[in-house]
């Protein structure tokens, strides 16, 4: 076996910063009064962290998390010491708290900051990562949407880091179709309630982590109307709390069961059964039937924060890979005929420079979505006035199916390309890659199906406010066009991808008259087709972005990379979109009418 190359963390720490602060201006959000207490200093001090946590107690954990044995016994799951000691060193650093304001005990700092640290602590394990980035979502939640007993008894124990936290969905009938939920919550009389029901694929329910854990669980009341307005949400704790606050008597909700997964096995996966004895304490949360509402709240954080760890596992497995092909010396160039030269390294090979090429387009430009998409989060608090807030509130609503689904989707292809530039090497467990495919391969599923996402896309996101959200994109998009025109190096890509926005708005127009015309069975048949459409057409634009800043600053081999992805991405990647959007202005309904016999 050849010695495992010697990579630094990923993201690279300049390409870190040229995201956050050559293209995101994250400087200039200082300036507002939300986020005025930091500077410059404190940001990078807080990713200098990121980067020695990561580096101390997740990289060297991340082979171990993968293969751990995780084993039922007692009701209970058991992890490992290194786990425990990167839980802790995340909590101790203060990264539960980041994102939260300082009034409910946080740091309050930019969440495209705290999304850059993440993609660096799911980078070196994406698995440890899963832990508090469930408790943070479901901490949010509460802030939203919980009163201040729960926000108390709760979320503060949350961010503080002695309760992980939970979402629970899924069931074993229904799946992802949430209307089909069957779990039942009961009045007890006495302001709490009680569930009976069961959950599947609920990760991260068992653990021996913290002193607690708080389930946030979709289930129905009596009263409850047919389908998803009929779900209300509930906080349903492993431990029961005491009048001071602290952990008491099991409350009654068993893990029956763990679910071994393809990738991912780090996260513990559980089959949850609540009120097996009848006794399943709940608390609602806000009002009756409000909880698919106040779960989206969750979940689309969840689906950008997907997008982010399909990012951080792209920028992995091209960091490594690129390494592995400088240092792995293997055949000769073509024009070399003497079998007595020495081998080169086989990154001189085209072919492998174009499978390296191919994941750094696919992976940097991952990363300037969700990064941006985490700056639209920023935007929406430091907002001077409402119709500023609305509108980044509006972009990111269009944009967060893409976000998830894009760098997931494509992930598959940038992982298994990471293997491939590894030859045989690379799908032996040695080495790191054949694991980054493993995981990548569960984010197209988790939180909401790319299936799923498309119809959301088309279905309603490019409709919604009559298609004032699709049109806030398209201006976007446009004013960093006309930016990108006044680069000479730029100008063809800038006028191509105005054309390829042209005919997004044209075929959405198409669609969404078929919607009404033929139906939205037949209207919506290759909304996934659309997504993906619509996905690459926006990260073409946040390459061009970077490729704008990058060509203001003084030339070397880094500013020269940005460009030549750039330039990769227009040429191989957006012809692809153009073609999906050329069949689906013709309403091609091949898919639409093959008929389960002929399958």
């Amino acid at each position: 076996m050849l010695a495992t190359p010697s990579t630094a963390l990923a993201p690279r720490r300049r390409d870190l910063d040229f995201q956050l602060y050559e293209v995101l201006g994250l400087e200039a959000l200082l300036r507002a009064p939300y986020f005025a207490d930091h500077d410059r200093a404190t940001l990078d001090a807080i990713v200098d962290t990121a980067y020695e946590i990561a580096a101390d107690h997740y990289a060297p954990l991340a082979a171990e998390l993968d293969a751990f044995p995780f084993k039922l016994e007692n009701g209970s799951v058991a992890t490992p010491a290194g786990l425990k000691a990167a839980m802790k060193a995340i909590v101790d650093a203060g990264f539960l708290s980041a994102s939260f304001p300082a009034e409910l005990g946080g740091l309050q700092l930019p969440s495209t900051l705290w999304t850059a640290a993440s993609l660096v602590f799911s980078a070196s394990n994406n698995n440890a990562n899963a832990y508090p980035f469930l408790t943070i979502g479901a901490a949010h939640l509460l802030a939203a949407f919980g009163d201040d007993e729960q926000r108390a008894r709760w979320m503060t124990p949350m961010i503080e880091g002695r309760y992980f936290g939970t979402m629970a969905l899924s069931e074993p009938q229904a799946g992802s179709s949430l209307a089909d939920v069957a779990t039942k919550a009961v009045p007890a009389g006495d302001g709490t309630y009680r569930l009976e029901g069961n959950k599947m694929w609920i990760s991260a329910a068992e653990h021996d982590l913290t002193e607690n854990i708080v389930n946030l669980v979709l289930a129905k009341l009596p009263d409850a109307p047919p389908g998803v307005k009929g779900i209300s949400l509930f906080i349903v704790p492993k431990f029961l709390v005491d009048e001071n606050g602290k952990p008491a008597k099991r409350n009654d909700v068993v893990v029956t069961g763990l679910n071994h997964k393809l990738g991912q096995r780090g996260v513990i996966n559980t089959v949850l059964t609540f009120g097996a004895s009848g006794e399943c304490v709940g608390y609602l949360v806000g009002a009756p039937h409000d909880g698919m509402r106040q779960m989206f709240h969750m979940m689309n954080e969840a689906r950008v924060a997907v997008g982010a760890g399909a990012v951080a596992l792209n920028l992995a497995a091209y960091q490594y890979s690129l390494q592995y092909a400088k240092d792995r010396p293997q055949g000769r160039l073509p024009s070399d005929k003497n079998p007595l030269s020495p081998p080169v390294a086989i990154v001189e090979h085209a072919d492998v420079r174009g499978m390296l090429l191919r994941q750094k387009a696919i992976a940097e430009g991952g990363m300037g979505l969700v990064l941006y998409c985490a700056s639209l989060v920023d935007a929406a608090l430091a907002a001077p006035d409402e119709k500023t807030r609305q509108a980044a509130e509006l972009l990111l609503d269009v944009l967060t199916p893409i976000a998830k689904t894009w760098p997931s989707e494509h992930g598959i292809e940038s992982t298994s390309l990471a293997i491939q530039v590894l030859g045989g090497y690379g799908y032996s467990p040695e080495y790191p890659v054949e694991r980054y495919f493993r995981d990548q391969r569960l984010n197209p599923i988790h939180e909401g199906t790319t299936g799923i996402q498309g119809l959301d896309l088309l279905g309603r996101k490019v409709r919604m406010q009559g298609g004032a959200g699709l049109t806030l994109a398209l201006e976007t998009i446009a004013r960093d066009v006309a930016r990108a025109r006044g680069v000479e190096a730029l100008a063809a890509e800038a006028g191509q991808l105005a054309a390829a926005c042209a005919q997004l708005a044209a075929v959405t127009r198409t669609l969404l008259e078929a919607q009404i015309d033929l139906g939205p069975d037949r209207a919506l048949a290759e909304s996934t087709a659309y997504l993906e459409a619509f996905g690459t057409i926006v990260v073409a634009w946040r390459w061009l972005v970077q490729a704008e800043r990058a060509a203001a600053l003084p030339a070397d081999d880094f500013t020269a990379g940005k460009l030549a992805a750039c330039a990769y991405f227009f040429r191989y990647e957006l012809p692809v979109a153009e073609l999906t959007l050329a069949r689906l202005a013709k309403l091609d309904d091949l898919i639409f009418n093959v008929r389960p016999a002929m399958l």
